[in-house]
């Protein structure tokens, strides 16, 4: 099994060293595909790829979880160089991560914007901001740069009718999401967007006001997705196989499930890890907005954020094409 240097690798490894070095090779050069994916979790959540093993839909490989994931940009860079075997990212991390040269390839949904789901941005009620005009010169909290929420609030200023020089004086500041809703009510930062358990908490306390949707700025699309380096596909094609067959199975269970069903299996899972996570947030939980049959992707959930990369010229023309990005040929829900 290979030896795990996250703490080293996360603060050390570059997009360019990456690019430079290559992708990733397979664990198994006796010709033996890697049957136990490290990943990155999220404390007192589950992922798909973790409710596929619970209920069964794994026969030959093992998940192992090596740490907390804390943005696509960096889970890319992990992938690329071996240190995780999956990962989650937005669409356009994953589109600009192939353009340099990091060639990650989608395989399967992890969420989309559909049935009321995505991400919402959220100003306090008294912060006298009320348009996209207003933002200009404010702060913005994401957790890493480039990732979704930097687009969605910069695909919204630009529905704004924002120019591209006024867009420039909208700073992002990182911050740990759990840290979002504090750092807005203490003005740390005037617009934070949230989704899921963590919007619901903050609605409860009051005080903030809606400025704008994902699903309102982009429409319906699967926005982020599970991804493999392409050295690892093609080195563990039976691998993939079997973990995005079971994603996708575990996509349609949510779907046909009633949902007090299957947050007590969340907590049982949650649970069940022994590491003291609490599993009060998972009260909150949204059954994902996907709402392709088992998760499959299609061009148009990577064109409309290639289109918009390109027209701010994050991505050079003809750079890369959506096709490249991603493939559906280990889902068995594909057409």
């Amino acid at each position: 099994m290979r030896t795990r240097r996250l703490s080293r690798m996360m603060a050390a490894v570059t997009l360019i060293a990456l690019a430079a070095a290559g992708c990733a090779t397979s664990d198994a050069k006796s010709g033996e595909e890697d049957k136990v994916l490290q990943y990155l979790g999220s404390p007192g959540a589950v992922i798909l790829p973790e409710l596929a093993e619970a209920l069964g839909y794994f026969e030959t490989i093992k998940l192992e979880r090596v740490g907390n994931a804390v943005g696509g940009p960096e889970s890319i860079q992990l992938a690329a160089t071996g240190e995780i075997d999956f990962g989650i990212a937005f669409q356009g991390a994953i589109l600009k991560s192939y353009a340099k040269g990091v060639k990650v390839k989608a395989v399967v949904a992890s969420s989309g914007t559909s049935n009321g789901n995505g991400l919402f941005g959220y100003v306090l009620e008294n912060s006298g901001i009320n348009s996209g005009k207003d933002l200009i010169g404010k702060k913005v909290a994401v957790n890493i740069l480039g990732a979704n929420l930097e687009f969605v609030t910069k695909a919204y200023l630009k529905n704004e009718g924002l120019t591209d020089d006024e867009i420039k004086t909208v700073s992002f500041i990182t911050l740990p999401a759990s840290n979002y809703e504090l750092g807005l009510r203490n003005r740390q930062v005037d617009l934070v967007l949230l989704s899921g358990a963590q919007q619901e908490l903050a609605l409860e306390n009051g005080g903030l006001k809606q400025l704008f949707a994902e699903h309102q700025v982009v429409g319906d699309y699967i926005s982020n997705s599970f991804f493999f380096s392409e050295s690892y596909i093609k080195n563990n094609p039976g691998t993939v196989r079997e973990f995005t067959e079971g994603v996708a199975k575990a996509i349609e269970w949510i779907k046909a499930t009633p949902l007090e069903e299957v947050i007590a299996k969340f907590e049982d899972i949650v649970s069940s890890r022994g590491n003291n996570e609490t599993t009060a947030l998972l009260q909150y939980y949204k059954k994902p907005g996907i709402s392709t049959e088992g998760g499959r992707l299609s061009e148009k959930d990577f064109q409309v954020v290639l289109d918009w990369l390109e027209e701010n010229g994050e991505i050079a023309s003809g750079r890369v094409k959506a096709a490249d990005v991603f493939t559906n040929e280990f889902n068995p829900y594909a057409d």
